[in-house]
């Protein structure tokens, strides 16, 4: 069955939860708890989830990848999901010192980063922080300054997505009531990182796909497109008929890109 949810409406509904059988964990860094899940047994592959969600998020990708014979690891980001966090400002590089302090314990010495959106900004500030860590980045949906972004407009599907984000929050979080201070302070975050220079992308050295989707609301084409032509060897990757949330939209086409970039960086 090919699976549509172009506006969300199955999400807001049902929400996207991970299949049962994972090895789950939790690593104590830097003032909190990060929780993670893998599946499979194959090579590993980090997969990190936007800003407010969680790595139920990424519900559809993890049976493709482990069909395709890979080992999925999800990490629910610092105060996202199942993990906690203390008082400390949100950054996208201690976010990717969790990510690499869960690589540590789960003894994988590197692995391709599948990233979305805030979770896109996190792989790349580990590709910057420790490359030797990183066998590449899928840059899904995000920008590297803040000309990249769009003006934000409301719309049924963004209500949706919060909707459902502040639902799952209540449901997963050990600050079930919190969610608005939570989605401030990740919005702090997002208004002033990351800022990235020309000459910071020009300086990563691991192999980097930017997906970009045709309707992304938050996103710039164009953005997109400067970012691919300024890290050294960088491909874009369009996506026809998705937007900024296509894993859940249309899993099929993403996935496609997904695999496609695993080879390539395998």
């Amino acid at each position: 069955m090919i699976w549509h949810d172009d506006g969300l409406e199955i999400f807001a509904a049902e929400g996207a939860a991970l299949p049962a059988g994972g090895e789950a964990g939790v690593v104590e860094h830097k003032g909190a708890r990060i929780w993670h899940v893998s599946y499979g047994a194959g090579a590993p592959v980090i997969l990190l989830h936007g800003g407010l969600g969680h790595s139920g998020n990424f519900a559809h990708q993890v049976p493709t990848l482990v069909e395709a014979g890979y080992r999925a690891v999800l990490i629910d980001s610092r105060g996202h999901g199942h993990s906690t966090r203390d008082g400390q400002p949100y950054s996208y590089d201690l976010m990717a010192r969790d990510v690499l302090a869960v690589m540590d314990a789960l003894k994988i010495e590197r692995a391709p980063i599948v990233g979305w959106s805030d979770g896109a900004c996190t792989g790349l500030a580990m590709s910057r922080m420790a490359p030797e860590r990183v066998d590449g980045v899928l840059f899904f949906a995000c920008n590297v300054d803040d000309s990249g972004t769009r003006p934000f407009e409301f719309t049924p599907m963004i209500g949706n997505c919060i909707g459902r984000h502040q639902a799952d929050y209540a449901a997963l979080s050990a600050t079930p009531d919190d969610f608005q201070a939570f989605s401030d302070a990740v919005g702090l975050m997002q208004g002033t990182q990351p800022n990235y220079s020309a000459a910071d992308l020009a300086a990563i050295a691991v192999p980097v796909t930017v997906l970009q989707s045709e309707h992304d609301e938050f996103i710039k084409p164009e953005h997109a497109a400067y970012i691919a032509q300024t890290i050294p060897g960088a491909e874009l990757v369009e996506l026809n008929g998705v937007s900024h949330f296509a894993p859940l939209q249309r899993p099929e086409l993403f996935n496609a890109a997904v695999l496609g970039f695993l080879a390539k960086v395998a």
